[in-house]
């Protein structure tokens, strides 16, 4: 089922590029011009149809893109990191500072980028 949207999502994206590009340009530099038509439509006609479609093709490639991202989300079964609640592994309750036991330090990171930038990378001692 995923492929029948992605193939019909790639067509869709390929035909939106091919209508954006068959528009005249606003500033008429780079337009190709309303002539050769053969007087089949009017440039006014032509423009509204070329609108229309575009309109329409950008509705349906963001229909397919958000029912590709439906699927792959069910597909993968993993939750969102947005939904979780509970706090990372090897992190700590914040001390609430009332008790006889003292309040425990964070646990160490895992010298990743970010644990160096905030401080949590080897100390350099200092000379004088």
């Amino acid at each position: 089922m995923a492929t029948v949207v992605l193939v019909i999502h790639l067509m869709i994206a390929a035909a939106l590029v091919g209508v954006v590009l068959l528009q005249k340009s606003e500033g008429g530099a780079l337009g190709m011009g309303s002539g050769g038509g053969g007087g089949f439509l009017t440039g006014r006609g032509t423009a509204n149809l070329l609108t229309r479609t575009t309109a329409g093709l950008a509705a349906a490639f963001f229909l397919t893109s958000i029912t590709l991202t439906i699927m792959a989300n069910q597909r993968s079964g993993a939750p969102s990191l947005l939904d979780s609640t509970k706090p990372a592994a090897g992190t700590t309750a914040p001390a609430t500072g009332s008790g006889d036991k003292p309040a425990e330090a964070p646990a160490a990171g895992r010298g990743g980028i970010l644990d160096k930038l905030q401080g949590g990378g080897p100390q350099v001692p200092r000379s004088n």
